[in-house]
């Protein structure tokens, strides 16, 4: 029988680390609650009941009612913002409320974002906004669908209740899971309180519950952070690949599992700009397309630093050395799959660099041009190709080097198509696509884009012609859309 809200545990393994990484923080009443989404086809393979009509299940969804016997619970962690220590921070508008083990023995903790203040809130309300909810919410189910590792959102609660930002808006809370939402930030407040001992049981707590396979090896803890380098390395290659922007890539949103975590200010790239910077309260571009995976490296850096007392440092470092060769690997790998190709070879980065030049002088949409790709392959019509680029001249010299190229890789055309279109998809989440189901909900109260759009990113590399419309373009209006950290 399918598991109701209600009905699940506490979150017992992580309260099992102590009051030193928690605190108990009930959730705040929200005025007459509303189910805004639910995610059926994840309750469904989590054994949960799939039903959005279920009794008191808007109640759940925003935290009026929690499951029996579960305290709620916030977590305390630092972090580095934008390069800075930015000292003690914490769960400021989330808390955990239980611990979900699915059909496939895998335990997901249950989170409520949006649920009223903690004791790390920093003077905020805890709360947050119908906006922001529905773009993480979105955000999270379509890295799924393409297949990136990230946090997963279960529903949506909301609520008339009034919130201010920059302007008015409504609450709405957000029940996200995760195997764990542990943080880089988590190890940092640890160590910077030279609380060495609670430090050592966090290392040792992931040891036992995400990493048991290092538990044998001769140094458990190394071979746990290599393993964290190697998972962030694939992870943010991943996002280089669909062109996929954090917007906030501080210490603390970084997991300890490679997940994507804390979709802020997100975006993906339309034009193709690797300087592109998604988050419009990011003055120095800190954090643009291009910064992405030197910005993973220094996040472990930090993570390395707050591991220190448990990890001799030349062995830190000798770990953190093998980062870039496993980005590089990795987003060779992805790259050798968009290309249609059987094997990498050294020579094809030439290749794709050029590729890239093309692309950024003709703010080629990065998106379109790998999908016609994928398309061309099968049929071997350059013109639409062509349209997409300025130079043609150097595109029509590019796609001569393409093809001596693929001439070395014997696979039929329509095999590599077929390939290419299972890596290159058609459906992203465009910053206008959200913003039209968030208008739809704030203006009309109409919720039904939210599940119409979802429902489309969970299968981001079909054809689904009837979803046509969400692979085109962005229209002009898109241009003038601008997310920032209040996101």
């Amino acid at each position: 029988m399918p598991t109701q809200l209600g009905q699940l545990p506490p979150a017992r393994r992580f309260q099992a680390l102590g009051t030193s990484f928690y605190c108990a923080t009930p959730t705040t009443p929200m005025a007459n609650a509303n189910v805004v989404a639910w995610n059926a086809p994840l309750a469904a393979t989590l054994g949960l009941s799939a039903q959005k009509e279920q009794v008191h299940l808007a109640d759940y969804l925003v935290g009026n009612q929690t499951p029996q016997d579960c305290t709620p619970i916030a977590s305390v962690y630092a972090g580095h913002q934008f390069g800075i220590n930015a000292g003690q921070l914490g769960d400021g508008r989330a808390v955990i409320t239980a611990e979900l083990t699915d059909p496939q023995q895998q335990v997901w903790e249950v989170q409520l974002k949006g649920a009223g203040p903690t004791p790390y809130s920093r003077r905020g309300d805890g709360r947050a906004v119908l906006r922001s909810t529905i773009r993480e919410y979105l955000c999270c189910e379509a890295m799924h669908g393409l297949g990136i590792p990230t946090t997963r959102a279960l529903g949506i609660g909301g609520s008339p209740q009034p919130i201010w930002r920059e302007t008015r808006e409504t609450a709405a809370v957000l029940t996200r899971l995760a195997p764990t939402f542990v943080r880089f930030g988590h190890f940092e407040h640890q160590y910077y309180r030279n609380n060495i001992e609670a430090l050592q049981q966090l290392a040792d707590w992931t040891l036992q519950y995400h990493y048991p396979e290092c538990q044998a090896a001769a140094q458990p803890y190394l071979a746990m952070f290599a393993q964290i380098i190697e998972k962030t390395a694939h992870t943010i290659a991943q996002w280089q690949a669909v062109g996929f922007c954090h917007g906030v890539m501080n210490s603390d949103n970084m997991s300890i599992l490679g997940l994507t975590l804390d979709y802020g200010p997100f975006g993906f790239l339309d034009g193709f700009n690797p300087g592109h910077i998604c988050n419009h309260s990011d003055d120095t571009g800190r954090y643009a397309y291009q910064q992405q995976p030197q910005i993973g490296l220094w996040n472990l850096h930090c993570l390395g630093q707050a591991l220190l007392p448990l990890i001799a440092k030349t062995d830190l470092l000798a770990a953190l050395s093998q980062y870039q060769a496993q980005f590089e690997t990795a987003f060779a790998e992805q790259l050798r799959q968009k290309l249609g190709l059987t094997l990498w070879h050294e020579e094809d980065w030439t290749l794709v660099t050029d590729l890239f030049e093309l692309l950024q002088g003709a703010q080629t949409d990065w998106t379109y041009f790998w999908r016609t790709l994928s398309h061309w392959m099968a049929q071997q019509n350059d013109a639409p190709l062509h349209d997409l680029i300025l130079d043609r001249t150097g595109f029509a010299a590019w796609l001569t080097r393409y093809r001596t190229r693929l001439a070395l890789d014997p696979q039929s055309n329509l095999a590599r198509s077929r390939a290419m279109l299972n890596c290159n998809p058609k459906f992203i989440l465009r910053n206008h696509l959200a913003e039209i189901a968030i208008r739809q909900a704030e203006d009309q109260g109409d919720m039904s884009e939210i599940e119409r759009l979802r429902a489309c990113l969970a299968q981001p590399f079909d054809e689904q012609i009837e979803n046509e419309p969400y692979a085109h373009l962005p229209p002009d209006w898109a241009s003038t859309l601008s997310v920032s950290c209040s996101s």
